[in-house]
Parts: C-alpha cells; sequence; structure tokens
C-alpha cells in the first residue's frame, strides 16, 4: 500500500475488552477543504476523530492506531447493535459534503480507499455487508458519504456489497430493511433515504417504490 502519514489526534479511547473489529464505516468530511477536516479530528475540544483520511488526491493519513477505538460514528446502530465505534474502522474521504458543495469522488481518491480497505480487510475479520457509510448506522443523523460515493467500484473490487440483479419487488421495505441491517425505529422514508443513497444512488426519494423494493431484495440475495 501506499504511504500512510501519521497525523496522531488526541481524540482517541481504549476499545472495549475483547472486542473484535468486525466493521468498516466510511464518511466523508463535509467540511471546504481537507486541511480544515484534519485540523477538526485533531482538535482536542471537537472531541471527534477516525482512524484515516484520504484527501482528493490519494494522500492518506492515519490519526488513531486501528488497536484504539476513535470518535467517528456517534450514536450508530447495524444489525441489532450499538456504540459502533467500538467494533469499527473508519475513514474519512475528503469531499465538501451537500453542505459546502457536494461533488463526485475523483478518480485518485477512489482508488486510495479501495487500496486501503482492501488493507483493513485483511487484517480484520470484516464481513462485506458489514462495509457501511455513515448515513446507514445514521440514516436520522447523516447523509454520507453519499448518492456520489461509488460503492459499486469497490464492490467490484471486493470491498462491501452490490447487488448481481434486482429482486422480485415484493415484500414489507420496514422489513427487508431491518434483514439488511438498518434499525426499524425510525421514519420509513428517513431509512429508505438511506438505502437508496447507498443502493440505488441514481434515484433518492426516500420512497419504497418498486424499483427500490426491488433493489433491497437484490441486496439481500447478495448478503446470502
Amino acid at each position: 500500500m501506499q504511504r500512510v502519514t501519521e497525523l496522531p489526534s488526541p481524540n482517541v479511547e481504549t476499545r472495549p475488552p475483547g472486542a473484535v473489529i468486525d466493521m468498516l464505516i466510511l464518511h466523508y468530511t463535509g467540511m471546504r477543504s481537507g486541511r480544515e477536516a484534519i485540523a477538526r479530528l485533531r482538535d482536542p475540544e471537537a472531541v471527534v476523530s477516525s482512524h484515516y483520511v484520504v484527501e482528493e488526491d490519494g494522500q492518506i493519513f492515519r490519526l488513531v492506531p486501528e488497536t484504539l477505538r476513535a470518535r467517528h460514528a456517534g450514536i450508530s446502530h447495524w444489525r441489532g447493535r450499538e456504540a459502533l465505534n467500538g467494533t469499527s474502522i473508519g475513514i474519512e474521504i475528503v469531499n465538501p459534503g451537500h453542505e459546502w458543495g457536494y461533488r463526485h469522488f475523483p478518480a485518485l481518491q477512489m482508488a486510495a480507499v479501495a487500496e486501503l480497505a482492501l488493507d483493513i480487510l485483511e487484517r480484520h475479520p470484516i464481513p462485506p455487508r458489514n462495509v457501511v457509510g455513515h448515513s446507514d448506522v445514521a440514516p436520522d443523523r447523516k447523509q454520507d458519504p453519499g448518492e456520489l460515493f461509488d460503492w459499486q467500484g469497490l464492490a467490484a473490487n471486493g470491498i462491501g456489497i452490490w447487488p448481481e440483479a434486482d429482486g422480485p419487488a415484493e415484500g414489507d421495505a420496514l422489513e427487508l430493511l431491518g434483514r439488511i441491517g438498518y434499525r426499524t425505529d425510525l421514519p420509513l422514508d428517513v431509512l429508505v433515504t438511506a438505502f437508496q443513497r447507498h443502493w440505488r444512488p441514481e434515484f433518492v426519494d426516500g420512497r419504497a417504490d418498486a424499483e427500490t423494493l426491488a433493489r433491497m431484495r437484490g441486496v439481500l440475495a447478495a448478503i446470502g
């Protein structure tokens, strides 16, 4: 893997005793520049951090060792579990986000994310269904990394899940979302929007229409 620049953050904690790292959570920085984002992730008053930051030109920075818990996911839930910082690795990907001029992620950046993710997956027992976005684990609070992020390209490189084909357009949307991993005590449109940002990015409207139901079925089939 390419060289990783060390920029330690003070915002770290020990992981829970016996914790197994089995999740990879991807974020966008949502700030006007990578430098501004890194400064915040290293600011002790901000009390936030991530294990890695990937710049738009592909540079990789390590802020927190993987053995320690970074403060990146916040209040989070996936597959019936909460407080996911304790068992996850967080990657912040430089992008201004929806607030500051959301844009496509450059090819060099995506290549670096893929390389870093594959390196992480070699070290930890992270199943494909546990490679998720911040909006998947906190759908009522977060939008990142968003609908312009190339989840399909990552899956083609063995990182995460992308369905080979859609399934039948049937079933209860809330039940299907729960089986995928989402919490089910939030409004349906919030959950559907999060799902669409990840797995149906061409059409994000929060509606569980036939095409979205079919994609949910396809994701479940890919999970197996």
